[in-house]
């Protein structure tokens, strides 16, 4: 068994005819999202996977074995529920009053400009239509939010710096209810179009 103990994020700093070479790994969410796993790579090596503790593996990092070689890591597609908001009457308030629900849930959640990713459940898909959100499964690789505070900022390419240059005025709302809509969508109407499941 080769021992793995280094990952590096996306490959970065990794010369393009290194990558092209590398086996390839692929994972998915729940096998990702531990530090610790025993995994076969695209050359049939056996892997011994031990990352820190918290380390999440997403698609596209590199594995760095003991014995240097590269392991590029591959996201399996998996059954996941796609969110998007109805293209007739929908915004995309909709999108983020969703992904706030499902937030207060504890639900890990892809978010992407346009759609949601979650894992499947009939319960939330249920509230997600109630909400007049178009709710669809799909098999595609499942890269949720880390946390604010993981370390690097994992998936975040860029960091902040907070200096005299950035102002931080962002109008942030912090849950507070619209006078007039106390439900959100008062005055959502639906036509024959408009593919929900009421």
């Amino acid at each position: 068994m080769l021992t793995v103990n280094k990952l590096i994020a996306q490959g970065h700093g990794l010369a393009p005819v290194l990558l092209k070479r590398a086996a390839t790994v692929v994972l998915d969410w729940d096998t990702r999202q531990k530090s610790r796993f025993d995994t076969e790579d695209s050359q049939g090596r056996t892997l011994g996977v031990f990352l820190p503790r918290g380390s999440v593996v997403r698609g596209g990092d590199v594995l760095v074995a003991e014995d240097g070689s590269l392991i590029k890591v591959v996201a399996t597609p998996q059954p996941v529920l796609v969110v998007r908001t109805c293209p007739e009457h929908g915004t995309p308030l909709d999108l983020l009053r969703a992904a706030y629900h499902l937030g207060n849930r504890h639900v890990q959640l892809e978010v992407q400009p346009d759609h949601l990713h979650l894992e499947p459940d009939h319960v939330l898909a249920d509230m997600l239509r109630h909400m007049h959100l178009i709710v669809t499964e799909e098999l595609a690789p499942f890269e949720p939010e880390g946390g604010a505070y993981a370390a690097g900022a994992h998936g975040h390419g860029h960091s902040h710096d907070h200096g005299q240059g950035h102002a931080h005025d962002h109008a942030h709302d912090h849950g507070h209810a619209h006078a007039g809509h106390p439900q959100g969508h008062a005055h959502h109407e639906h036509g024959p179009g408009c593919k929900h499941d009421h």
